[in-house]
């Protein structure tokens, strides 16, 4: 029995026939006759590049087949085919692959957004993104220009600093955008590796300033299930990259969680772990901007200084720049103090801050502190004589509330 697939095709009773597809398909598998312009089966990977520069949509046309039209079929359409309605795509079928993984990037930004009430506007003063450049049927190329593990070699938590360089790639970002990594390999089942995503800690005039790199802050997932030890593709893979290894990008992706470009904006600042990576780019963009006039509070959490990325350049920013509140979990001889328990302690000066048009406040790291973040600002909120929900929602429809948890 054929598994059914999704095949790309061309409506030709819109089409105009500008050629415009036939230009942007990167592997050649759009072609055409004096009739129609046409979408060969054979070659097409899904790799969507010719959607958007299409002026009339006629080539953004699927259909759910047993058997592919062929290219002599689709030149003698005047118009596409009725879907055949008996026919169902299931979810390993070979058509299916390459839209699953496309379709990962959009669910891992939905995921990172959902918390604490959902995606948000991007500041009024952000600059605009550059979004979806690169896909992963035509990705960038960087190469590895360093990788440095950030965290105690005594700790088993492998962090790590890793500079990509893009060469003659162009590869805007803005601070708190992120880029898609394509693992080499196929998983078990033998499809691809699906894009994991990664925000970016380096400003935007990079890593390096004027150069054409960026750099990521990646740990080495691993997880013991009954003894055994599993790391994680795509963090292992970046972790063990060697200066001069090549990888694939895909983006930037991210179009709210992006730093104001108001000097005089205050900047609140909750992350634990990686994500400290996006408050890095904004953190470092100030500081090169030599910007002081907002106030920039961090609220980082680790469970030890030698856990925590960047300490030890952190210690060294002045607090004319950067207010840093450090929080550690397992402290010999103290109690552990998670970044909602100091943000109580500091409830005063959060408020203060919560309570002027200017602030923005971003959240950034695992899923777990959400409701601990939410539950403190609730609280500070209270005792300031401020509703914490009605606050929060104004600040979202304004742009100046951001969450991204994982």
């Amino acid at each position: 029995m054929t598994t059914p697939i999704r095949q790309h095709l061309i409506d030709p009773e819109i089409c105009i026939r500008c050629n415009t597809c036939e230009e942007t398909c990167p592997i050649n598998a759009v072609t055409h006759n004096e009739d129609n312009y046409v979408v060969d089966p054979a070659i097409c990977n899904a790799c969507l590049d010719c959607i958007s520069p299409c002026p009339t949509g006629a080539i953004d046309n699927w259909r759910i087949v047993s058997t592919p039209y062929s290219l002599e079929e689709q030149f003698e359409w005047d118009e596409l085919p009725e879907e055949d309605e008996n026919l169902t795509l299931e979810e390993t079928a070979p058509g299916a692959v390459e839209e699953a993984l496309e379709d990962e990037v959009s669910r891992l930004l939905a995921e990172a957004h959902a918390g604490l009430g959902g995606k948000s506007k991007p500041p009024a003063s952000a600059s605009t993104p550059y979004v979806n450049l690169y896909t992963r049927g035509e990705p960038a190329v960087a190469k590895v220009a360093g990788n440095f593990r950030l965290t105690d070699g005594t700790t088993d938590s492998d962090i790590r600093h890793i500079v990509l360089d893009f060469g003659s790639h162009s590869f805007p970002v803005l601070e708190g955008q992120s880029i898609g990594i394509v693992p080499p390999g196929v998983d078990a089942k033998g499809r691809p590796h699906h894009v994991r995503l990664y925000s970016v800690a380096s400003p935007r005039d990079g890593e390096r300033p004027n150069h054409n790199n960026l750099s990521l802050t990646v740990k080495r997932d691993v997880a013991v299930v009954e003894g055994v030890r599993h790391e994680g593709v795509a963090s292992s893979y970046l972790c063990d990259l060697k200066k001069g290894d090549e990888v694939k990008v895909t983006g930037p992706f991210g179009t709210s969680f992006l730093m104001p470009n108001d000097p005089e904006a205050n900047i609140i600042m909750v992350c634990t772990g990686t994500g400290s990576a996006p408050f890095r780019a904004m953190t470092e963009r100030r500081r090169r901007r030599r910007e002081t006039r907002g106030t920039l509070l961090l609220f980082f959490g680790a469970r030890t200084p030698g856990e925590l990325p960047y300490f030890g350049p952190l210690m060294k920013l002045p607090d004319r720049l950067i207010r840093k509140e450090l929080c550690f979990s397992r402290l010999d001889d103290q109690p552990k103090e998670y970044v909602q328990d100091r943000m109580r302690k500091k409830g005063d000066g959060v408020a203060a801050l919560l309570g002027e048009q200017k602030t923005h406040l971003y959240v950034c790291g695992l899923k777990g502190m959400e409701s601990g973040v939410t539950e403190a600002l609730e609280s500070l909120c209270r005792e300031a004589g401020l509703d914490w929900k009605s606050l929060a929602e104004r600040m979202r429809d304004e742009g100046r509330y951001h969450v991204e948890t994982y």
